[in-house]
């Protein structure tokens, strides 16, 4: 029987899915959640302790001891551990403000992008399965999911539409609102 340890440590990871949020462990040589779902060997990982929460219900949420889950059908995950940088293994990059909308899903915060570029193509050299959103605030207004704060989400590239830099508009700016104004 193989010794679990030889996988690597144990890594708390959730995982938002079309359906559901699925919270569990993953067994890896990888530090960085980025990094786990980028390098996964298949086109799903495999967490241990897995709970499964539907979205917008109120069923009991379903237990397993064992979970395969397609990386296509993650939206995004969010480490529930903080990971220190290893300096030799950095690239220098400049961070952007941006939202990233993974429907039903927005987040906002930090993308890295390769320094001395425009940002039109530092945004066309932002490459990776996941791409790492820092100092990220996530919610859904469909699903009914608050806005939650993380240190970094990783989201799946081919589900997302980044949108960098980024403002919020308020569509009524410039309109009479008032009883007078009709």
């Amino acid at each position: 029987m193989l010794d679990p340890l030889a996988l690597g440590q144990p890594v708390p990871l959730t995982l938002y899915t079309d359906a559901y949020v699925v919270r569990g462990t993953v067994l890896t040589r990888y530090r960085r959640v980025t990094d786990i779902l980028n390098e996964a060997e298949h086109e799903f990982i495999v967490l241990s302790d897995a709970v499964f929460e539907e979205f917008g219900s109120r069923a009991q949420a379903i237990r397993a001891e064992y979970a395969q889950v397609n990386l296509g059908a993650v939206l995004f995950a969010v480490a529930d551990t903080p990971v220190e940088p290893t300096p030799e293994l950095r690239t220098p990059k400049v961070s952007e403000q941006a939202l990233v909308t993974v429907p039903p899903f927005k987040v906002v915060g930090r993308i890295h992008l390769l320094p001395e570029r425009d940002l039109r193509e530092a945004l066309d050299q932002l490459v990776g399965r996941f791409i790492p959103v820092t100092e990220a605030l996530y919610w859904s207004d469909i699903v009914g999911e608050a806005r939650t704060r993380a240190l970094m989400v990783a989201v799946n590239h081919s589900r997302a539409q980044i949108l960098a830099p980024h403002r919020e508009v308020d569509p009524w700016e410039g309109v009479d609102r008032s009883p007078a104004g009709g």
